[in-house]
């Protein structure tokens, strides 16, 4: 039975009666979008929440914790690690009534530093709300602007390499294709040339048009509600099945995209679109289609 909406508004009191009574855990930071005042949130935004731990490690060797807030159902674990000197670790967790929670552990030293740092981190920045605070080890902590994660405009070296390795990605899944290899072909396409390149464009085109004030969403989520509606129906039609022919013409239709959305920012930025590398790629890549089997 996934969690009504009443049942997850009453999980942080029920966290918070847990997390005071446990010796080790400190305080208790909520952060990303439930942490932030009138975000969109629904019964499946998850809750990440950083436990501030006198010695992390009996959180990180044995996990058994977890089933307290339910069945797990399925679960990441980060390796307990040393990062600037401080033992870390973390869980992403599932659970079978759909509750997701992204435990991060952290050391009393680590909040330490982050009150007495010049700036708040990111994860911070975005937007925080202190759950438990056992020792005032929050006081001093600056209050978050809510501009965590929001990009900046990119520099004429980040644009241009940002085209220049999506052309090099189109050749990887040119060659696949004309192999006949579509899990690969359809990996490089659909990930690759389109999550790592492609949407990282289109980012800087919804940023353009939003005075560089949104936050993006992994793997593009928010895309369709903040991209231009032309562009999103031209990136609908770059996802296709299992066939080559298909592909060939997703791969096609997937260039143009990126060269219309690229030149684009960079007229607006002041940068100029890398005309004679599209123009010698795309011609490489009509040389791989045409090559005989």
């Amino acid at each position: 039975m996934i969690f009504s909406q009443s049942e997850k508004d009453q999980f942080i009191p029920k966290f918070v009666r847990w997390a005071e009574n446990q010796p080790l855990v400190r305080a208790a930071i909520l952060t990303s979008t439930l942490a932030v005042p009138g975000a969109e949130v629904d019964i499946f935004s998850d809750f990440d929440i950083i436990l501030v731990l006198r010695d992390v490690r009996p959180f990180a060797e044995n996990r058994d914790w977890l089933e307290d807030f339910g069945r797990v159902l399925a679960m990441y674990r980060d390796p307990l690690e040393t990062n600037e000197g401080l033992l870390t670790s973390g869980n992403v967790t599932q659970y079978e009534n759909g509750l997701k929670i992204d435990f991060t552990l952290r050391p009393v030293a680590w909040l330490h530093n982050i009150v007495a740092s010049s700036a708040l981190p990111p994860e911070f920045d975005a937007g925080y709300r202190v759950l438990l605070d056992k020792d005032h080890l929050t006081n001093g902590l600056q209050a978050p602007t809510y501009r965590g994660y929001i990009p900046d405009s990119p520099t004429e070296a980040d644009y241009l390499r940002k085209i220049e390795e999506f052309f090099l990605d189109t050749g990887y899944t040119a060659k696949f294709l004309w192999r006949g290899d579509l899990m690969a072909a359809k990996t490089l396409l659909d990930y690759f040339v389109k999550d790592e390149h492609l949407r990282p464009m289109l980012e800087w085109h919804m940023e353009i048009a939003h005075d560089w004030s949104l936050k993006p969403g992994p793997h593009g989520r928010g895309l369709q509600k903040w991209l231009r509606p032309d562009l999103w129906t031209e990136l609908g039609e770059t996802y296709t099945g299992f066939g080559v022919g298909e592909n060939w013409q997703a791969l096609e239709k997937t260039i143009a995209l990126m060269r219309k959305v690229a030149q684009e920012v960079g007229a607006h930025l002041g940068f100029a679109y890398p005309a004679d590398l599209d123009r010698r790629a795309t011609a490489y890549l009509q040389d791989v289609k045409n090559q005989p089997h």
